[in-house]
């Protein structure tokens, strides 16, 4: 991993040449990460489904990483069992809770090109998981996230999460003045190489890690493509709302406080 000090980004050189990965690998491509938290109801049939989709339309070698982060139900258990009967599953288990903090250890311990993750509900319909890391293999751009705020998007949700989401990106524009929809969409993709520039500078180990990362991104001159996503809101989602909101304005005021001299000038972002 790529050692930073004063918690500062390299100064912004010319954009890299991003080579496409090659047609044929026998190590994995994509690890795809699924964190998850007190989920034993959910992960053995979704996860079952989730390695049938990639086993059928997925063309290169993968892997699916259950990152537990401190479950006290049968999610551990369950998850061991998955990693026993299908080859390309593995279980990691974190002492503390926290998604971010669980996406930090599972990309951080990988050694595959593109390193991506989704949550376990599997909201996001699994057809857009192609275009999702299409662009970052054939070396397009460095991160891919899906929007649901986009264009070409469909979404079942309440009133109330889909105000609370567009006011929050609204936000993200006025006060961080971001370019990316959608923050908040648990499904996203990176490129090792830029993973390894800019997880050592995420500070936020729960909800905001997805803000965090696309912000420094952004700071960095990364290369973001969008993708507009099927989505049906989980009725069941333990996330306390409340809690959240008022984690993410916190992270919205700290990373609104970094001194300028910290930041990199942005560059071209890709949509």
């Amino acid at each position: 991993m790529m050692k930073l000090r004063s918690g500062r980004l390299p100064a912004k050189a010319p954009a890299p040449h991003r080579a496409p990965l090659p047609n044929h690998a026998e190590e994995p491509v994509l690890d795809l990460v699924v964190p998850v938290f007190n989920e034993e109801k959910d992960l053995g049939p979704n996860v079952r489904r989730l390695h049938t989709h990639l086993r059928d339309t997925f063309p290169y070698p993968f892997r699916i990483t259950i990152a537990d982060n401190a479950s006290t139900d049968g999610t551990p258990d369950i998850a061991a069992r998955l990693a026993g009967e299908l080859p390309e599953v593995v279980s990691l288990r974190l002492p503390e809770k926290g998604r971010g903090r669980a996406l930090q250890a599972a990309w951080s311990g990988s050694r595959a090109p593109v390193l991506a993750y989704l949550d376990v509900d599997l909201s996001t319909g699994l057809a857009a998981l192609l275009p999702l890391v299409a662009p970052l293999i054939s070396g397009h751009s460095d991160l891919a996230i899906g929007t649901r705020l986009a264009p070409g998007a469909r979404v079942v949700r309440g009133a109330k999460r889909e105000v609370i989401s567009r006011c929050y990106n609204v936000l993200l524009r006025c006060t961080l003045a971001v370019g990316f929809s959608d923050a908040q969409c648990g499904f996203k993709a990176v490129r090792r190489e830029a993973a390894e520039r800019l997880l050592p500078l995420v500070r936020d180990g729960e909800w905001f890690f997805d803000t965090e990362l696309l912000v420094l991104a952004e700071r960095a001159g990364l290369r973001i493509h969008e993708v507009p996503v099927d989505w049906v809101d989980d009725p069941d989602s333990s996330v306390d709302i409340v809690a959240t909101a008022l984690a993410d304005l916190r992270g919205i005021v700290r990373m609104r406080r970094a001194p300028a001299r910290h930041r990199p000038r942005t560059g071209p972002v890709a949509s």
